[in-house]
């Protein structure tokens, strides 16, 4: 929220999409469906596993200028988060992962949450403990099957990124986001000390790199 109100207050039009977290592939699809709704340019923003999504998402899309990644995956053509996760040590996701099964009309599968005990550790140290217990009980989970799937041929490879590491990151360690920033040939700015969850603690340098994407491909 504070992204979107510092975005706001600068005259951007903001769409927060409502990513499903059910399946990589179809979670791309969706966001591409709402690409298509959007007639002007468009700087698409990830976090974490909605690095993946825009990936998969922009490809196709000439209306989107600029790709933004924050604390984000930005794979290549058959990787999985989940295998970027264990790319470099210092990732604690692992040990803080909640398996719940669920059912839906026709179906099912395995949802994923941080443990609440851990969620301050793991997404957010550089956030007031008070703030944590509420971010945790609030957590949207995504299903496992959606970290585990291979993503498809990088929108990064055609379209200008942007990434912002997460200097202090435990969920994506901050090597790995470096090594994918690299790797997109991404502009990058490294925020020593932030969180996974840096667009709660540093919304004002989320922003600011956002704009950037934008000024830089007007």
């Amino acid at each position: 929220s504070g992204v979107v109100a510092r975005l706001r207050h600068d005259g951007y039009p903001v769409i927060a999409a409502a990513n499903p977290l059910r399946g990589l592939d179809s979670d791309a699809a969706y966001v591409s469906s709402l690409l298509d709704s959007v007639s002007g340019p468009v700087v698409l923003v990830g976090h974490s596993y909605g690095g993946e999504v825009i990936t998969n998402a922009a490809v196709g899309h000439a209306n989107v200028r600029a790709l933004v990644y924050i604390a984000a995956f930005a794979p290549d053509q058959g990787e999985s988060g989940l295998a970027l996760v264990g790319l470099n040590p210092g990732s604690r996701l692992g040990e803080a992962l909640v398996v719940r099964p669920y059912a839906v009309a026709g179906g099912g599968g395995a949802d994923g949450y941080v443990d609440p005990a851990k969620f301050r550790t793991v997404m957010a140290a550089d956030l007031r403990g008070s703030d944590t217990e509420l971010l945790a009980a609030q957590q949207r989970p995504v299903d496992l099957a959606a970290l585990q799937a291979p993503s498809g041929v990088p929108a990064w490879k055609t379209i200008p990124s942007w990434y912002l590491v997460a200097g202090a990151d435990r969920a994506i360690p901050a090597a790995t986001e470096k090594f994918m920033a690299r790797r997109a040939g991404a502009r990058t700015v490294v925020v020593d000390g932030a969180s996974h969850l840096v667009m709660l603690s540093h919304p004002g340098r989320v922003e600011n790199l956002i704009v950037q994407a934008d000024e830089a491909t007007d």
